[in-house]
């Protein structure tokens, strides 16, 4: 149980509407900021603008996925209001207050280590990228369904990477009847693939394997599709980046080829919002209950 504790919502999308009923079922006391418009209430959870709560009593701020944008701003879904997160509003939080984000940039990381505050990534964390691997297969699926004439099965399919996402992508789209190859650098990952019977490459050698790709799928956050890369490609492939912004494809360049190339990030959250937010609330629970129940000893 989290009786007594004290957490910031700011701000996110229906995702951390399961993690708000999550933290109130296990007792803690939140204020919601940002959710002025959200119809459904929670007891134990307070509507509040980031103006009106007292700071002081905050032992943890809950942030969407992408934490705020390079301002300092917080996106809400359920708020017309701009909410904005800076120093100052952190510099009135106990010590102890840490800040959880799915990811973070260079303004997030600048207000928390000038203040001294912990922030915790989740979307770094292995349990939390191989369950969201998931909803985010599902959703490419969903993807080259809709946006092809014709079947997986039998396919040429091209995914780039081998991280949590780009294994999970390429051991479904195989299942499904796709023949898929996987580029990566690593001798353990070319080792890995090999182990699941797809067919690797070193990605030195992608402008020589999309020659008659169908469907390509990238994992990897920086540019990598490139121009000369898409050259390569068949008129009717489909590139699905699902790579974090602003992905690894030259959309540009794949637009004026007459190419389709889709920029996909954050498709949990859209595809199967309440499982990835469930998947955020379980973690997020047992590491509050983790610290939580460390705090209560410290002061014994």
């Amino acid at each position: 149980m989290l009786t007594g504790m004290q957490i910031a919502v700011i701000g996110g999308d229906a995702r951390q509407l399961e993690i708000i009923r999550k933290l109130t079922e296990l007792d803690a006391k939140l204020s919601l900021i940002g959710f002025e418009q959200l119809d459904h209430g929670f007891p134990g959870a307070v509507k509040e603008k980031i103006d009106e709560v007292d700071f002081t009593n905050i032992d943890a701020f809950i942030l969407p996925v992408a934490g705020t944008n390079l301002e300092g701003h917080v996106e809400t879904i359920f708020s017309n209001e701009k909410v904005l997160l800076t120093e100052e509003v952190l510099s009135k939080t106990p010590d102890h207050c840490t800040i959880y984000s799915g990811i973070s940039n260079p303004y997030l990381n600048g207000i928390t280590e000038k203040v001294n505050r912990k922030i915790v990534k989740l979307f770094e964390r292995d349990d939390v990228a191989i369950y969201n691997s998931i909803p985010t297969v599902e959703g490419t699926i969903m993807m080259a369904i809709q946006h092809t004439d014709f079947t997986i099965h039998g396919s040429n399919i091209v995914v780039l990477g081998l991280g949590r996402c780009g294994m999970s992508v390429a051991r479904t789209f195989h299942l499904l009847g796709g023949k898929v190859k996987v580029g990566a650098r690593k001798s353990e990952h070319m080792a890995r693939i090999t182990e699941m019977a797809l067919t690797p490459f070193h990605l030195n050698d992608l402008k020589k394997e999309v020659n008659n790709t169908d469907i390509l799928i990238n994992t990897i956050p920086y540019p990598i599709v490139s121009a000369d890369v898409i050259s390569k490609m068949p008129a009717h492939t489909l590139i699905i980046d699902i790579a974090s912004k602003p992905g690894g494809t030259d959309f540009r360049y794949a637009e004026k080829r007459g190419i389709k190339a889709l920029l996909a990030p954050s498709l949990p959250g859209i595809v199967a919002p309440k499982t990835a937010g469930q998947i955020l609330a379980d973690v997020l629970a047992q590491l509050f209950q983790d610290d939580y129940a460390m705090r209560k000893e410290n002061t014994k």
